[in-house]
């Protein structure tokens, strides 16, 4: 049976998806963008603070799921700009210190709201 997480430490979603759905021990988090929780607004005009904040949404809707970073088994990160991948690689790597989970990175055209990140995990508690 699955059941839709929402929490208001996370963006709202902008669009018909939910934050994330738990489904037995799995939790199928939607893509986090640089969205200001409480006032819906891009934060950071550089993909370092935008990815900064995109992770603490990420462990918002984790915890709301209950769950942790340590649990996240498959990650999906999409740029604009693969010449971005060491900068967002260097603050994700602080959420994964040790077993990071299996990952795919992928340069996109365009993301909504014009950032430049969007970070989506799979997290399972068994």
């Amino acid at each position: 049976m699955k059941k839709v997480v929402l929490t208001q430490d996370a963006p709202a979603p902008i669009g018909p998806y939910s934050q994330a759905i738990s489904a037995g021990p799995f939790l199928f988090c939607s893509g986090q963008i640089a969205l200001d929780p409480k006032t819906s607004l891009v934060v950071g005009q550089d993909v370092k603070s935008q990815t900064e904040q995109v992770m603490k949404n990420i462990e918002a809707v984790l915890t709301a799921g209950g769950m942790k970073f340590e649990n996240v088994v498959k990650t999906t990160i999409f740029l604009t700009s693969m010449g971005d991948f060491p900068i967002v690689n260097e603050i994700y790597g602080r959420f994964f210190p040790s077993n990071p989970p299996a990952r795919s990175t992928v340069e996109v055209r365009g993301l909504p709201k014009g950032v430049q990140v969007e970070v989506e995990v799979l997290a399972y508690k068994g």
